[in-house]
């Protein structure tokens, strides 16, 4: 039987795109996935869209569907919601992979990574884009996805779920992966910082690789998933 293999999209995103990701891992895993609330369709709710009701979807899903620990890859907000949610019931992770996550919440940070957020420039200056955000959330309104995705950060900001002292705790197999052409800023060495506090931590810096998950070498990232999670099964 194979192990199961949970793969959680990020921000404005949904489970499509990961698809790519889960037709390359579907020979070794049993793949899984869902769309957090307010995503991929689902109504935009703001008491539900926040970092710690998507860390308990992720455990409600595992509850659900999984008997023991499983596997599970989060970029970017997928990575710090299992965190999350393994920092809270550990047993329930076999292993954890990220991509593109960013640890290091600030006012600062928040206020960098929001300032793009606003629909009206974007479908102003990357039409392109925000008709992509349009088919990936109907029939919800993807412009109140963007706005509460811009609520989450600055709520991450002001009152990061995750301190110092909880990435220490979490006791759990953890490979964290950067881009090097990531350019969200203050992503790297404050991210790194705390990734090292993780005890069973294996990082790494993929090469020519920015955020966007649809311009990553797709199966590189799928070996390394691979990889990891074998060694930790």
């Amino acid at each position: 039987m194979k192990p199961t293999l949970l793969l959680l999209h990020g921000a404005l995103g949904s489970p499509a795109t990961l698809e790519p990701l889960a037709e390359l891992l579907a020979a070794d895993f049993t793949v899984k996935t869902f769309a957090f609330a307010g995503h991929g369709g689902r109504e935009v709710h703001p008491e539900t869209f926040a970092l710690p009701q998507f860390a308990q979807e992720v455990l409600a899903f595992l509850q659900a569907h999984e008997t023991g620990p499983a596997h599970v890859f989060g970029y970017s907000m997928g990575g710090y919601a299992a965190l999350l949610a393994a920092r809270q019931e550990p047993a329930r992770f076999a292993g954890i992979t990220t991509l593109g996550t960013k640890l290091d919440w600030s006012p600062e940070s928040a206020a960098a990574e929001t300032r793009f957020l606003d629909p009206e420039k974007m479908q102003a200056k990357v039409p392109a884009f925000a008709e992509q955000l349009r088919q990936r959330h109907a029939p919800a309104d993807w412009t109140a996805v963007v706005r509460a995705t811009a609520s989450l950060m600055t709520a991450a900001g002001a009152q990061p779920p995750l301190a110092a002292a909880d990435f220490a705790a979490l006791h759990v197999p953890v490979q964290v992966l950067m881009g090097d052409g990531d350019l969200t800023p203050e992503r790297g060495d404050a991210s790194r910082q705390l990734a090292e506090q993780l005890p069973q931590m294996q990082y790494a810096v993929l090469p020519n690789t920015p955020h966007p998950i649809e311009r990553v070498n797709i199966p590189d990232l799928a070996n390394r998933i691979r990889t990891f999670a074998w060694a930790h099964s």
